[in-house]
C-alpha cells in the first residue's frame, strides 16, 4: 500500500507577491499584465472572494473586483521559491514528481526522514516550507495520486487532509463528479444528463456504457469512482515535454482564445526553465466542445530563445487551425516538446554552420 502526498502551494504567485510586499497583504491581488490581451496568472484568496480566477481575462477580473491590485508576474522570483520548496521535499524522499512550479506528488511509503506516517511527513514538510519561504502549502495524503490530489484541495488554504485506505469507499461515494480531475463543465453537464452526479452514481453504471459514450475516459471514470489509480510517482525522468492547459468555464471560439494561449505559453516557458534540456517544438492543443482534440506544432530552425519568442510562436499557431469559425473550444493547452540535451543542440548547430 503506497503512501502518497500531494503538496500544493496556496495561491502561489500571488502569495509570493504578498510576502515580498507587505502593502499587498490582506488586499485582493491579481497577478496579470493589464490590457485586453492579458489573462489572470493567479489571484490571492482575497481576490477569489470576488470570483476572480486564474485563466480569466484580466478585463473581466477588473470588472469583478475594481479594487484589485494588479501585479505583473515575476517568474524569476517564483522559480526561486519553487526551488526552495523542491529542496525541502527531497529531504524526505527521492520520489518527488513535480507537476508545476507550485505542486508535486511524493511517494513517502519509505521516507528518508524516518517519520512513522504519511501524515507526519506532510506536517513536517508544511512546517519546513513556511519556516524557509514564509509561504503556506496545503497537503493531501492518500493511497494514490488521484485521492491525494483531491485531498490537498479539501481544506485549502494552509490545510491538511488525510484519506486512509479504509475510508476511500465512503469518502468517494457522495463526492460530486465535478471534483474528479478532468471533469470540466461540459463533461459534468454530459454526466448530469445521464443522471450521474456523484461517484456512487458512476459506480452504478455499466462500465461498457461509459466506454461507449466517452471512450477510454469512460473506463477511467469508472476506475476513479472506486478509488483505483495505479500510477506511480515518477521522479527525475528525462524531460520529453512540458505543457500547461486549462479547461474553460464556457466554450469559446478560436478568435477569443489568444489571451489564454499567451498566458499558458508564459507558464509553460517558466516551467521549462527548470530543465537543463532544451525544447525545440512549440505545440498548441485544442479540444472542441464535442471532445475532438487537435494539435498544431512548429519546430523553428533554432530552439526558442526567449519567453517572448515562444509566446509569439504559440499564438501564431492559431492561424493553422482550419475548423469552421463557429467551432467552440472547451480546452486549450500550450506545450514545448522535442527536448534535447544542450550539448546535442550545440553539436547540431555546428554541423550546419
Amino acid at each position: 500500500m503506497r503512501k502518497i502526498v500531494h503538496i500544493d502551494m496556496d495561491a502561489f504567485y500571488a502569495s509570493v507577491e504578498q510576502r515580498d510586499d507587505p502593502a499587498l497583504r490582506g488586499r485582493p491581488v491579481v497577478v496579470a499584465w493589464r490590457g485586453a490581451r492579458s489573462v489572470v496568472c493567479a489571484a490571492s484568496y482575497e481576490a477569489r472572494q470576488f470570483g476572480v480566477r486564474s485563466a480569466m481575462p484580466a478585463l473581466r477580473a477588473e470588472r469583478l473586483c475594481p479594487d484589485a491590485v494588479f501585479v505583473p508576474p515575476d517568474f524569476t522570483r517564483y522559480r526561486t521559491a519553487s526551488k526552495q520548496v523542491r529542496e525541502i521535499l527531497l529531504r524526505h524522499t527521492d520520489l518527488v514528481e513535480p507537476l508545476s512550479l507550485d505542486e508535486a506528488y511524493l511517494d513517502v511509503t519509505a521516507p528518508k526522514s524516518g517519520l512513522s506516517s504519511g501524515t507526519a511527513v506532510a506536517q513536517a514538510i508544511r512546517a519546513e516550507i513556511f519556516a524557509t519561504t514564509r509561504l503556506t502549502a496545503s497537503a493531501g495524503i492518500a493511497p494514490n495520486k488521484f485521492l491525494a490530489k483531491i485531498a490537498s484541495d479539501w481544506k485549502k488554504p494552509d490545510g491538511l487532509f488525510v484519506i486512509r485506505p479504509h475510508e476511500v469507499e465512503g469518502f468517494l461515494a457522495p463526492l460530486p463528479v465535478a471534483r474528479i480531475p478532468g471533469v470540466g463543465k461540459v463533461m459534468d453537464a454530459k454526466l448530469q444528463a445521464l443522471g450521474i452526479r456523484t461517484c456512487a452514481d458512476l459506480r452504478a453504471r455499466d462500465v461498457r456504457e461509459l466506454e461507449q459514450r466517452f471512450g477510454r475516459y469512460g473506463r477511467r471514470l469508472a476506475e476513479l469512482s472506486l478509488g483505483i489509480d495505479e500510477r506511480a510517482v515518477t521522479p527525475d525522468q528525462p524531460v520529453q515535454s512540458i505543457s500547461a492547459e486549462d479547461t474553460l468555464a464556457h466554450d469559446l471560439p478560436l478568435a477569443e482564445l489568444e489571451p489564454l494561449i499567451r498566458a499558458l505559453a508564459a507558464k509553460t516557458w517558466s516551467q521549462s526553465r527548470n530543465s537543463a534540456r532544451v525544447g525545440r517544438t512549440v505545440v498548441l492543443k485544442l479540444k472542441t466542445a464535442d471532445f475532438h482534440i487537435l494539435t498544431r506544432s512548429h519546430t523553428p530552425s533554432t530552439p526558442p530563445a526567449s519567453e517572448n519568442e515562444f509566446v509569439e510562436i504559440a499564438a501564431s499557431l492559431r492561424a493553422r487551425v482550419d475548423l469552421p469559425a463557429r467551432t467552440r473550444y472547451r480546452l486549450v493547452g500550450v506545450g514545448l516538446s522535442n527536448f534535447r540535451d544542450a550539448g546535442e543542440i550545440e553539436t547540431q548547430a555546428e554541423l550546419f554552420r
